[in-house]
Parts: structure tokens; sequence; C-alpha cells
């Protein structure tokens, strides 16, 4: 299909090939049972890992895709496809996939690295849409997915990820993997709902987090000043003023983002 379509990786939009049959075939079976379930793919540019979803047993794969002569390479594929693939031409951060696909859904993918984080955040703030998430990132982005309190990753991405999902690193892909080969290993993450999150909104997490994480070689009754009394705060939230972002659990954010909230009120 690359040879006869002429096609080429373009950097600006952030086109890794994953070709190898095993390797893709490994993400679509990792994504767990697919009976029933439409999975949604984003960036599916020649279509390695949208024929290994096509070999599972999932229902339909809707796979968006921005880059036009990719949508025109792929037809030979829907034909073949017997109703079961749909190709939408968008960029992936304009469209809703609860839109595109009825429930139950997933969204397995490759992700285009430029995009890879706000994707992610979107999709997170509604993940109880989904019966999963099975992404890859870049190795570095991987390890703050599922980072720990204490550890050099550990920041907003990590506790807002944790907060709202169950994060699991499944297996790490060499650069040798792609065509071509970025510069960064990738590593294929699952995320699946949490089933008792810790109560908190979503606005006032990001503002806490942003806050504590902002100044993190600061004390948080430092750092937490912009959000008002941060003794105050940090006394309803159980939480001591000499502790730093890095240190503080999920947990821990969430009884802030609710002692934030309750003294701005809902505004």
């Amino acid at each position: 299909m690359i040879a006869r379509h002429g096609l080429d990786a373009r950097k600006a939009l952030g086109q890794n090939f994953l070709l190898d049959l095993n390797l893709t075939g490994r993400i679509a079976r990792s994504a767990g049972d697919l009976r029933g379930v439409t999975v949604v793919e984003v960036g599916p540019g020649p279509g390695g890992l949208t024929r290994a979803l096509l070999g599972t047993e999932a229902l339909a794969v809707v796979a968006v895709e921005r880059d036009s002569r990719f949508v025109a390479a792929l037809q030979d594929v829907v034909e073949a496809s017997a109703g079961r693939l749909t190709i939408v031409q968008a960029d992936a951060l304009e469209v809703d996939p609860v839109e595109l696909a009825p429930a139950p859904r997933a969204i397995v993918a490759n992700l285009p690295y430029n995009v890879a984080t706000p994707l992610l955040l979107g999709w997170l703030k509604r993940i109880d849409d989904f019966a999963g998430l099975t992404l890859m990132f870049q190795k570095e982005v991987a390890d703050r997915l599922v980072a720990q309190p204490g550890s050099k990753s550990y920041g907003r991405l990590s506790v807002i990820t944790q907060w709202c999902a169950r994060a699991k690193v499944l297996f790490n892909l060499p650069a040798k993997a792609f065509t071509p080969p970025p510069k960064i290993e990738s590593t294929v993450v699952q995320f699946t709902a949490r089933p008792d999150p810790e109560p908190a909104d979503w606005k006032t997490m990001e503002r806490v987090t942003a806050a504590a994480f902002g100044q993190r070689r600061k004390m948080l009754r430092q750092s937490l000043k912009p959000l008002g009394d941060a003794e105050a705060l940090l006394a309803e939230a159980g939480l001591v003023g000499t502790a730093r972002a890095e240190e503080v659990p999920v947990a821990g954010f969430a009884a802030l983002a609710r002692a934030v909230r309750a003294r701005t009120g809902a505004s």
C-alpha cells in the first residue's frame, strides 16, 4: 500500500508507521475481549493496527484519520472489511468518539505523539463512557502516567490520570519497530475507569495540581498561596504545609480540591 500510493511519514503530523504484524497483533490482543465492542482508532496511517483490530472479534472499527492520503489508501481495506470498518477524515482533537461509536466502545490507538497527551486528558474526563483505552505513548510520557508519589516522574499528569483511571503499562516497543524509527522508545498503556474515584471536580483538580506542581520544589504552604489561605486549605485536607507536591498521593490532591471548592463555592 505504501509503495502503491507513494506514501511517506510526515513529521509535522507525528507519523511513525508500525508495520510489524506480530506487534500490531499484540496491541490488538492486549485490548482484551472486544466481542460486541466498537473500537475507535486514531491515526491509522497505512492501517497496520487497523488490520489487526479487524482480525479480532470487535463488532466494528471506526478509524479517525486527519491525513487525506491515508483516507484514500485505506478504501481497499474498507471494501474488504464487509462493513466493519469506517474511516472518518477529521482531526481527532475535534471529534467526539462517543458520537462516532455506540456503546460499548473502546479506543485502541498508536497515538501521534504530538497530540497524545491532550487526547488522553479529553478521554479521561469521560472515562466511564469507554470499556477501556489501550494507547501507545512515548515511554517518557508513559512513565509519568503511572509514576508514584516520591518519584521524579510524578506530576500533574500522574495525579489526573490515576484519579480518573487505573493505568497499567503493558509493554515497550523499540524505536526500530517503526518506519521511520523515532528517537525514543514507545510504551503501550491500558486505562480502565476507577469504580470508586476520590470525589472532586475536574476544574478544581486542575487548579490545585497546577499550583502545587508549578513550583514543585517549594513547600505546599508556599506553592498553594494563589488558591487562598494555604495553611487552612492544607489543614482541611489533612496535609502538612512542609510537604512538597511530589510527596502527596492522589487522595491528598482530591482532598485539597474539595477544600478549595468548599471555600470558593461552585462558581
